[in-house]
């Protein structure tokens, strides 16, 4: 089923919490794997999806990602305490750019074991738009051997988001070791394909309702 590959996202700095229950009330309409939102706003969606089978996913260290990992771990549990199943964090950008992937292996690994230990599912975005193709596959490794469920595209706040040919290298990377996450630039049911075809399994989008409406219009003929 299409809605439960679908985080269905709402991160913008000024939504209000209209939008965010909006979003929520989506979401379980159309049965979306989580709704992604930032920390802030995780007791209400926990609140509002107790017995639903939508997750509660936030995000860790965001847009950034160059916080310390000490600062990553506490807004980690404390998102967990608060509600929050699903942990996406961002990579320290610039240690990998640097070569110091084990540092970032470590950082990575501090958030899954506060994640795991706390028995919620992280994801690890490595921002591919500001990568090199070997950057991008050594983020993957180091995600991989730090215990990540998932690595993830992007932010969807800097320069690019999703591309096909991204996700095809992380899969191929990763293998099956762990999940793959389109985020940024999802729009619309072709999109989504696309990205599925390529080899991801989860997909962050703002557009999950388009989409969704698009596979009833379709199905209406």
């Amino acid at each position: 089923m299409i809605a439960n590959l679908i985080d269905h996202t709402l991160l913008k700095p000024d939504a209000r919490e209209q939008e965010i229950i909006n979003l929520i009330e989506e979401a379980k309409q159309y049965k979306f794997a989580s709704v992604c939102i930032n920390p802030y706003w995780v007791p209400l969606a926990a609140e509002k999806l107790q017995g639903s089978d939508v997750k509660v996913c936030t995000v860790i260290g965001f847009p950034l990602g160059s916080t310390t990992t000490a600062v990553k771990v506490f807004e980690a549990e404390e998102a967990i305490q608060k509600g929050a199943q699903e942990i996406d964090m961002v990579i320290n950008i610039g240690l990998l750019k640097a070569g110091e992937d084990a540092k970032v292996e470590a950082d990575i690994k501090a958030v899954a074991d506060a994640t795991h230990g706390n028995k919620a599912l992280l994801k690890v975005i490595i921002e591919t738009c500001l990568l090199t193709e070997d950057e991008k596959i050594r983020a993957c490794q180091a995600a991989v051997k730090a215990g990540a469920d998932f690595v993830k595209t992007s932010t969807g706040f800097s320069i690019g988001g999703a591309t096909v040919e991204d996700v095809a290298l992380m899969r191929k990377i990763v293998g099956e070791a762990c999940g793959v996450k389109a985020s940024g630039g999802v729009r619309n049911k072709t999109d989504l394909d696309q990205m599925v075809a390529a080899g991801a399994n989860r997909i962050g989008a703002s557009s999950g309702v388009k989409i969704m409406q698009g596979l009833t219009a379709e199905t209406s003929y």
